[in-house]
């Protein structure tokens, strides 16, 4: 058995002011907050207990859970401060009892990695397998970088600068860890920015274990700010064509949904709209009569004006 453990105990303060009534981890992706989203693809390679890290001021996440995937097995861990991944592993820790994936709540990789991930971690009898992508040397300062030789993660560097990266393959908050790296987490100490540093206990794992792996995507997506919120709606709505839910009575008339288009129940269209494509509207929304909106995320109880026009944007 593979536990999942979800980091979800972030503010996003770059998505500010879209995680002004809601954390990052449930900012809405065509239907589904995007910590979900992150859940469903642990789902598809057979894992159905979690544990998620969340923060105290998230009221919204366990009850989403308990109503939308009340099949899953789901432990909810709080993190009263952000110190660190490490920090968070730490505190999950007591709930662990296998090889488990840990992910942060922004990240998507293409669907079959993970699964990638997990055969590798099988047949390699790996401590840990890492998701690796190729970047751009100058973006070093910005992630862990490690030292990958013959398949084997030699070395993991936190944020180093470009002249001092071992190597452009980058490593993303995406792992298959076997138990051992908890007895590691003890040995970590408080970086410069004062945080509990994941890539510290890897290393730690590297040098004491070895084992280390990984496998390499060439994408990824995450959620940083509100172009990055566009861009996986875009990808989501895509699967989907139009969903309209429950909406018939509540279209005015000569209203023209262009796909791909999703709409929840309870939203309010005035007559002559024109919406699409790439368009998701959250539940308690009021369009005017002859708004147009193109590649747009209107969040739930937003108001817009008769005639207007938004194009490329987060509607509050």
């Amino acid at each position: 058995m593979t536990q999942g453990i979800i980091l979800a105990a972030g503010k996003g303060k770059r998505l500010h002011p879209i995680t002004t009534r809601r954390t990052k981890a449930m900012a809405p992706v065509a239907g589904k907050p995007m910590v979900e989203r992150v859940v469903d693809r642990l789902v598809e390679q057979g894992i159905d207990d979690f544990i998620i890290l969340i923060s105290p001021e998230d009221s919204e996440i366990a009850p989403h859970f308990a109503r939308a995937r009340p099949e899953l097995r789901i432990r909810f861990v709080v993190q009263p401060e952000r110190l660190g991944m490490a920090h968070a592993l730490s505190l999950a820790a007591p709930h662990v009892a296998s090889d488990f994936v840990l992910s942060a709540c922004d990240n998507l990789t293409p669907n079959g990695h993970l699964g990638e991930m997990l055969a590798a971690h099988r047949v390699r009898r790996a401590t840990a397998t890492l998701s690796l992508m190729p970047i751009d040397i100058a973006h070093a300062g910005s992630t862990g970088i490690v030292d990958w030789q013959d398949g084997w993660v030699r070395r993991i560097v936190e944020k180093p600068r470009p002249e001092e990266a071992p190597s452009n393959i980058s490593s993303l908050p995406l792992y298959v860890f076997a138990p051992r790296i908890l007895d590691h987490l003890p040995a970590v100490r408080p970086s410069a920015r004062g945080e509990y540093e994941l890539q510290d206990a890897i290393q730690l794992l590297i040098d004491r274990d070895g084992g280390v792996t990984g496998v390499i995507t060439e994408s990824r997506i995450q959620l940083t700010n509100a172009a990055d919120l566009l861009a996986l709606n875009r990808y989501y709505l895509a699967l989907n064509g139009v969903e309209a839910r429950d909406l018939l009575p509540s279209v005015g008339i000569g209203a023209r949904l262009i796909p791909p288009v999703r709409i929840e129940a309870g939203v309010v269209v005035g007559p002559g709209c024109v919406i699409g494509p790439h368009v998701y509207i959250e539940a308690g929304c009021v369009i005017g009569a002859g708004a147009r909106l193109e590649n747009v995320v209107a969040l739930r109880g937003a108001q817009i004006a008769d005639g207007a026009v938004h194009r490329d944007e987060v509607v509050l």
